[in-house]
């Protein structure tokens, strides 16, 4: 396979030279320096289906289906045309997006973005010359109710008590005052 053009008119056989550098020890670096590369479909790929995933992806091809990444961020390339549901932490588009689009944290919409469909996330922004067709949803930070119990003084607490004017009862704020 290495060898020059003239070598392969030679018959064949068992191959006993030493193996390549591609090695099991540079297979482990590259496994080392993969965990932060995000997977990446390039220009001129056309993809129909389902990902999903926690890392992250940068797509630069085509793309029709549904993407789904938990934790990851997805990149849409410049030359990228993705029709889809969309869900991941954060995105950012470069290229064409159509579809519903959930980020749990923010969408970033570049000056060469275009996005149409519907839009849901807690943080948005959009460059100058980004083109936004949308309906945009930001929901409010979950609230959180803390239950106060109804305090009351009984009769019979009220009768251990001296005549002295009644005290009222005390509750406990939120920093543990009174």
């Amino acid at each position: 396979m290495w060898r020059k053009a003239e070598d392969n008119n030679q018959k064949s056989s068992p191959d006993t030279s030493p193996s390549p550098v591609f090695s099991a020890e540079r297979a482990d670096t590259a496994a080392q320096d993969s965990p932060g590369t995000p997977a990446a479909v390039s220009q001129g790929i056309k993809i129909e289906g389902e990902v999903s995933g926690n890392g992250d992806l940068f797509m630069d091809g085509e793309f029709d289906g549904k993407i789904s990444l938990g934790t990851g961020t997805f990149t849409v390339g410049r030359n990228a045309r993705v029709s889809a549901e969309i869900e991941a932490r954060e995105v950012i588009i470069r290229g064409e997006v159509i579809g519903t689009l959930k980020a749990c944290e923010r969408v970033h919409i570049r000056s060469t973005g275009k996005f149409t469909g519907y839009l849901e996330t807690r943080g948005i922004v959009i460059e100058d010359g980004a083109v936004l067709h949308s309906n945009v949803a930001v929901p409010q930070a979950a609230v959180v109710e803390v239950a106060v119990p109804d305090v009351s003084v009984s009769e019979t607490d009220q009768s251990s008590q001296p005549s002295s004017p009644e005290p009222s009862p005390r509750v406990k704020g939120a920093g543990g005052t009174q």
